[in-house]
């Protein structure tokens, strides 16, 4: 797989940060950061969420969107998740990215700048043509939603 250009560009408040960096080799995603100020760290209390800047805007390539998911190890670790997982950035935003975070632990957590809070993925995408019909082929698991293909 061969790599491509994201533009990337530093707001003000994260202007000291470094930028999203893959940790390891064969990383999928790249990890980013809190742009909360230094003297404001956000506390997130039991059950509590926020929006948590990382002072970056990005302009992906078109066939493309960045997928911000959750960190394993904030997850394990500290009960802290991203909410809407994944969230979309669609190709064609150029906002600030910001990350939902929300803390499913009994103890508060504390955000200060720079915590690592999610990773960024960027993936191909496929648009699709939607076309109506009147049925739909049979498959063998035909309507089964949920826990329909095993044991729960």
């Amino acid at each position: 797989m061969s790599n491509f250009e994201v533009q990337v560009l530093r707001l003000p408040h994260g202007a000291d940060l470094p930028l999203p960096a893959y940790q390891s080799e064969h990383a999928a995603g790249l990890d980013l950061l809190a742009a909360v100020p230094a003297d404001a760290p956000v506390t997130l209390a039991p059950g509590a969420r926020a929006m948590i800047p990382t002072g970056l805007a990005f302009a992906l390539p078109p066939g493309t969107e960045g997928q911000v998911r959750p960190r394993s190890g904030l997850a394990a670790k500290n009960g802290v998740t991203v909410l809407n997982t994944p969230g979309t950035i669609d190709a064609d935003y150029r906002g600030e990215v910001q990350v939902i975070l929300i803390n499913h632990d009994t103890v508060p957590f504390v955000v200060t700048r720079g915590t690592r809070i999610a990773q960024l993925v960027v993936a191909a995408v496929l648009r699709a043509d939607l076309r109506q019909v009147t049925s739909l082929d049979t498959t063998g698991r035909g309507t089964g939603g949920f826990g329909s293909t095993g044991a729960t």
